[in-house]
């Protein structure tokens, strides 16, 4: 062998993402390609060797769930993620996604709306197109793209921002849409059915929509409608059905049990199973912690949001509408005048200098010092910020994880929100967290199998021939960890604390990590659905 190395990785044990055993090997790199080779490795030429000794070699980290599309672009270096090992990451999640749109109003609107959740940072968002948004990351981020078509990014353009049927005209329209953004790239359709104006599509529009991105390979990547008939199992029986009625394969997203379900975590993963008995093709992915965050709005009705965002503003300032929210906060079980039931609400993201002060502070603190009820510190908090604040609360049952995890066809998504000072730690530690937690200290499943599940299951879900494992000639997405040290070090009190025991991540054959600090490279892609290189 005589060919030179651009890096040669040696002395560690390989678990190349297949699931089998681990095995001792070097990984050389030449170019974004990698290459396995056994035996001595003295006689060959590296322009760089790492010694990888006592640490794990393993395929790049995906996460099938981010909120990276537009924070990204603004702090490209994206540590948060690449430091735990992720190369590659799925973005317009939840049926918010920010291409294709027909209309720049639109688009500033929508970026408005969702604040909350995915940022808005100071970018030129003038894309309009998927292949022009996708453009934006080419050798410009720290890690790959894999990009998905949001519903609501679609009801917009065919139907406005209000509650109405999609007739013929509109479907058309959306579909046409949909097919234009898959064929630039788009890895198909994601749903946020608690998040208008996605959520005023029906199943059916849904199913249709699924049959339209299934002919071109795509799969249906869903947050389901969570107050669906029982709130337990129904939600989840909706999202089969459009698989079903599409005939196309669904993902569930942070697929989870709450504390609150009126049923054991197995009935859930019963409804998977039975799925895929009957011959769908349903696979699901968690995220491994028990805090949760998205945008505040969401605590209110969704038809505050009808409309649009001129009348959601028009809607908060209204005396006459409070009244209404708050008779609606207190049928949902939550107490309308008290604070305590909202000491679990932690804010965020606040842009005024005035609200500096709140930032990481709960809502039932806010309470207390204004003197407001949940209702008027909500609505004049999301009046003030321009909608943007967002909030961390409790989320999974912890001790309900492990069989979501142990399952077969379960992946991880980190759901990371990467806004306000105080995120939700699974943003800094998802990863990290599979590996030393789930792994060596619970050994909820081997390690093989917790890195299966985090690179070639996903890869194999997302359709990326060339990624997910480590072969000869497929891409060098690396990630080297020491899986006696491994560790996630968020917390809740200090989530923006990085993992231990990662000290190195390669990207298409750079080096992004390097002894544990970014170094600054930007070799991540927007990976597209045809054309996955």
């Amino acid at each position: 062998m005589t060919d030179a190395f651009d890096l040669l990785i040696e002395g560690g044990t390989v678990v190349d993402g297949g699931g089998g055993p681990g095995f001792a090997a070097a990984v050389g790199v030449i170019g974004d390609r990698l290459r396995i080779i056994s035996g001595e490795t003295a006689h060959l030429r590296a322009a760089r060797r790492i010694d990888a000794t006592g640490h794990v070699v393993a395929p790049g980290f995906i996460d099938l769930h981010s909120h990276g599309g537009l924070m990204m672009l603004a702090e490209p270096r994206h540590e948060p993620k690449v430091r735990q090992g992720v190369t590659t990451e799925v973005i317009g999640v939840d049926g918010n996604s920010y291409a294709p749109f027909l209309r720049q109003q639109d688009l500033d609107d929508f970026l408005t709306l969702n604040a909350g959740l995915d940022g808005r940072p100071d970018i030129a968002c003038d894309w309009g197109s998927v292949a022009g948004y996708l453009e934006r990351f080419d050798r410009r981020v720290a890690v790959n793209v894999a990009y998905f078509i949001g519903n609501s990014a679609l009801r917009i353009s065919a139907c406005g921002w209000d509650e109405v049927p999609a007739d013929a005209r509109a479907m058309d329209r959306q579909r046409g849409l949909l097919r234009e953004g898959m064929e630039e790239g788009a890895f198909g359709l994601s749903s946020g059915l608690d998040y208008p104006p996605g959520a005023y599509a029906t199943t059916e529009e849904l199913g249709a929509l699924l049959a339209e991105a299934a002919k071109l390979g795509g799969f249906y990547h869903t947050h389901v409608r969570y107050t669906l008939g029982d709130g337990f199992l129904d939600p989840f029986r909706e999202a089969i059905e459009i698989g079903r009625q599409g005939d196309g394969p669904v993902h569930l997203t942070h697929f989870y049990h709450r504390a609150t379900y009126p049923g054991p975590p197995e009935r859930m993963l019963k409804l998977v199973d039975d799925a895929r008995a009957e011959g769908l093709d349903v696979t699901f992915d968690l995220y491994p912690s028990e805090w949760a965050s998205t945008r505040l709005l969401i605590m209110l009705p969704p038809w505050i949001q009808a409309g649009g965002v001129a009348k959601t503003r028009e809607r908060l300032a209204d005396r006459a509408i409070r009244a209404r929210i708050r008779d609606e906060l207190a049928a949902r079980g939550r107490s309308y005048a008290g604070a305590a039931p909202w000491a679990d609400l932690r804010l965020g993201y606040f842009a005024r200098p005035e609200h500096a002060r709140w930032e990481g502070r709960t809502l039932a603190e806010y309470m207390v010092e204004t003197g407001l009820d949940p209702t008027d510190a909500i609505c004049d908090l999301l009046l003030a910020e321009d909608l943007r604040v967002n909030q961390v609360t409790p989320g999974p049952h912890t001790a309900g994880l492990a069989p979501f995890f142990r399952h077969p066809v379960s992946m991880i998504g980190s759901d990371g929100v990467l806004i306000g000072a105080k995120p939700a730690p699974r943003t800094y530690g998802s990863f990290p967290r599979v590996l030393g937690e789930f792994v060596r200290e619970q050994r909820l499943t081997s390690l093989e199998e917790a890195v299966r599940k985090m690179t070639a299951a996903p890869a194999a879900r997302l359709g990326l021939a060339d990624r997910g494992l480590l072969r000869d000639g497929l891409k060098a997405d690396i990630v080297v960890f020491d899986p006696a040290a491994v560790r996630d070090l968020a917390t809740y009190e200090e989530p923006r604390r990085f993992p231990a025991g990662i000290p190195h991540v390669v990207v298409n054959g750079t080096l992004v990590v390097d002894g544990g600090e970014h170094t600054g490279a930007l070799p991540g892609r927007a990976l597209r659905r045809s054309s996955t290189a």
